[in-house]
């Protein structure tokens, strides 16, 4: 059977990266992104891709996006909890609250509101059970300077990922975290361009590889956490 993942953020960077190698390795792919354009050039008119444009902070919007997934395929079998942003690099006093909000109602209420819908899906379909993969950072470990709203974002998404991996474990649904370092979207290039002391890169195929391993994991098997970054970069000793 054709497995489907949903991956959220799948109009650009790591997202679309991640979605045209699992569309090129036969599953079904159940792209979301807050608009239609971006999600279309990410399927490329593939047969086998599900464009659901809808914002992750929307919980009906979710609700309604996952339920036509399981309409069309009858099962959900991944999650790619991708979505995300950033905020200006800012000292905490400077750094507007309304601001802080928007990354935090993101990177956590949405990836709530997306693992909640995968979880409700996952829990009722037969087989049950599935696999979610939340994307975390190395900020998680090793914050950059005047990075606080991400910085938080990603500590909460890690309390996420343990928190679903423990209320899934009895209905078979595995949740892993993958954090990425430095793989080279055009977001991160068009910063590196400006900044001479940018730190080292790594191709962003690399990051897709690894989520697909995670995916392609047997029954009864779950990477937990994961840590993928480009080699050179000041993630161990940083600070």
């Amino acid at each position: 059977m054709t497995q489907g993942i949903i991956i959220t953020g799948a109009g650009s960077g790591i997202g679309r990266t991640t979605a045209r190698l699992f569309l090129s390795r036969g599953w079904r792919v159940a792209l979301l992104g807050r608009r239609a354009p971006p999600l279309e050039e990410t399927a490329a008119g593939h047969p086998d891709a599900l464009i659901l444009p809808c914002d992750v902070t929307d919980e009906a919007g979710v609700r309604f996006a996952f339920d036509r997934a399981r309409r069309d395929w009858g099962r959900i079998d991944a999650l790619f909890n991708n979505a995300g942003q950033a905020a200006s690099l800012a000292d905490p006093d400077r750094l507007p609250v309304d601001v802080f909000r928007k990354v935090i109602d993101t990177n956590v209420t949405g990836m709530f509101i997306c693992a909640a819908a995968a979880f409700a899906v996952m829990r009722d379909q037969t087989p049950q059970g599935g696999r979610i993969i939340n994307n975390g950072s190395v900020a998680a470990h090793s914050p950059r300077a005047q990075s606080v709203a991400y910085t938080v974002s990603k500590h909460a998404v890690t309390g996420l990922t343990r928190s679903l991996s423990l209320d899934g474990r009895s209905l078979d649904i595995a949740c892993g975290q993958i954090d990425i370092g430095n793989a080279s979207t055009e977001l991160l290039r068009q910063a590196a361009a400006q900044d001479p002391d940018a730190e080292p890169t790594m191709d962003v195929s690399t990051a897709a590889d690894s989520v697909w391993h995670m995916a392609n994991l047997p029954p009864g098997a779950n990477i937990q956490f994961m840590t993928i970054m480009a080699t050179a970069m000041p993630f161990i000793g940083r600070g």
